[in-house]
């Protein structure tokens, strides 16, 4: 709910995908009791489905930011995507993954381990209006990485070619 909160609060347009059993709220007759604000907010200017292809949503036009768990995938699509992202990590490597994006590629905001409303639309607002330029153009820069990266001749194309090449000789050698 918080988060809701925050997303409706920060005045922004979103899409959030979530399932329906992510929210808590003051139980009512058997479901839950959604406050009005929240559902005024979102039908003005939210929308909120169980699924959505991740990729495609991060590559259109109109994704200002990504609010994720910052897990590797997530993380890494939004990276070859250009989208700045607020991370709010869970376990694993989500949390070395949200540091890595607001500290040494400077391309998002760390949220760590807060869920409170005014955090979340601060945040928003920081990523979408007060230090959008200088989001965007760290996720530019960072796009354009990854794609010389995997493109001929970089260095990740050079590598999975190395163990391509390194995988038939030994396969060639125990024949």
């Amino acid at each position: 709910m918080e988060f809701w909160h925050g997303l409706v609060n920060s005045k922004k347009r979103f899409l959030w995908v979530m399932r329906p059993d992510m929210v808590e709220g003051e139980e009512n007759n058997g479901g839950y009791q959604i406050p009005a604000e929240l559902e005024e907010g979102t039908r003005e200017r939210g929308f909120i489905v169980g699924w959505a292809p991740q990729e495609e949503v991060l590559t259109h036009e109109a994704v200002g930011g990504f609010l994720t768990h910052s897990g590797w995938n997530s993380t890494m699509e939004s990276l070859v995507a250009a989208v700045p992202m607020i991370c709010w990590p869970y376990f694993a490597d989500q949390q070395i993954n949200s540091r890595f994006v607001s500290e040494v590629w400077r391309v998002g905001l760390d949220m760590k381990d807060v869920c409170d409303r005014h955090v979340v639309e601060n945040m928003v607002n920081d990523l979408m209006i007060r230090r959008k330029e200088e989001f965007q153009r760290s996720a530019r820069a960072m796009a354009m990485l990854a794609h010389k990266s995997v493109s001929l001749g970089g260095s990740s194309y050079n590598s999975l070619h190395d163990l391509v090449h390194f995988i038939n000789s030994v396969s060639q050698e125990n024949i």
